[in-house]
């Protein structure tokens, strides 16, 4: 197989495998958030405009992560890869498939909650519509940020210039860091939307609380992003580093390694930081006056979850940097 058949053949099995993954979570959030409508119009029929509206704005920002991926699909599938082959073309271009279609999932998955709660909230508050759709709006949108840092590091890997990097261990560096991106924005974006959907929840119950309950919600979710940015820190690392050539399968397994010890790392901490901010923002409502205990109960949680993320990020610093 010559090096632009190579090439060719990694552009479009990554072209398939991206948005193959990234219709995953968009699907599973817009189901989620069109069951929720149904059980909000079952419980306040004549809100049915209302709900319907909201189910499809809510539904249209969860479409966005799958967007993402069919955009760096189509790019994959139609660039010009000629004089562009070999390994390491070959497993940049996979690396941007698998870095955006992983992170597409997530982020899918994730907005679909503050949409199907946000429905729900308008049959039980119609007063609070307005504020329950801004919020909603809101919340989507923050669990989209692992998915841009995901289409980040994709296009990155896509128009990287090779330059004098070494076929090995280049190679698994650019696979590695399409890995560290994508599987951390997992959980930042389940994470994420674990928090939106318990503030619209939060609101739907007490429509006055909405300051406090924002609040709360923008800073679990900003802490849940975390891991997705470590994740991203590890990605350029890899991609931008000099490495030595070497034709030893060692240090080839330890840059890949690093990838994907800190993609897999980042995916428990992320969802179990948006368990705990989807707590806070669900009780601040009921006990707006215990909000700063709840908030720095949430943080100091969030923190020790935390914690692991960055266990795995010490790891993947010493496999690329130490071993």
């Amino acid at each position: 197989m010559d090096l632009l058949a190579s090439g060719q053949m990694a552009a479009f099995f990554s072209s398939g495998i991206c948005i193959g993954l990234g219709a995953i979570g968009a699907a599973i959030g817009e189901g989620y958030t069109a069951a929720i409508a149904n059980q909000a119009i079952s419980r306040s029929p004549e809100r049915s405009g209302d709900i319907l509206k909201n189910m499809l704005v809510g539904q249209a920002v969860a479409e966005s992560a799958s967007i993402f991926a069919l955009v760096i699909a189509i790019l994959l599938l139609f660039m010009d890869v000629s004089g562009n082959g070999g390994a390491l073309k070959s497993a940049a271009l996979l690396g941007a498939g698998l870095s955006m279609g992983f992170g597409a999932m997530g982020a899918g998955i994730g907005a679909g909650f503050p949409g199907g709660q946000a429905c729900l909230g308008i049959s039980r508050q119609p007063q609070a519509t307005s504020a329950l759709t801004t919020n909603m709006l809101i919340g989507s949108a923050v669990c989209q940020t692992p998915a841009i840092f995901s289409m980040v590091v994709a296009l990155m890997l896509v128009f990287i210039n090779l330059g004098q990097m070494p076929a090995a261990p280049g190679w698994a560096a650019l696979l590695g860091a399409g890995l560290s991106t994508g599987l951390a924005a997992i959980g930042s974006g389940y994470g994420g939307g674990l928090a939106a959907g318990a503030s619209c929840e939060g609101i739907a119950r007490q429509p006055k609380t909405v300051g406090q309950v924002t609040t709360t919600m923008l800073v679990g979710q900003a802490v849940a992003q975390t891991p997705s940015i470590f994740g991203l820190l590890v990605s350029f690392i890899l991609m931008f580093k000099s490495f030595e050539a070497s034709s030893a399968l060692a240090p080839a397994m330890g840059l890949l390694s690093a990838g994907i010890c800190m993609g897999l790392g980042g995916i428990g901490p992320g969802i179990g930081n948006g368990m705990a901010a989807e707590a806070a923002a669900r009780w601040v409502a009921r006990n707006v006056g215990k909000s700063d205990v709840l908030m720095r109960l949430m943080l100091v949680g969030q923190a020790v979850s935390q914690s692991t993320a960055i266990y795995a990020m010490v790891v993947s610093l010493v496999l690329i940097f130490v071993v």
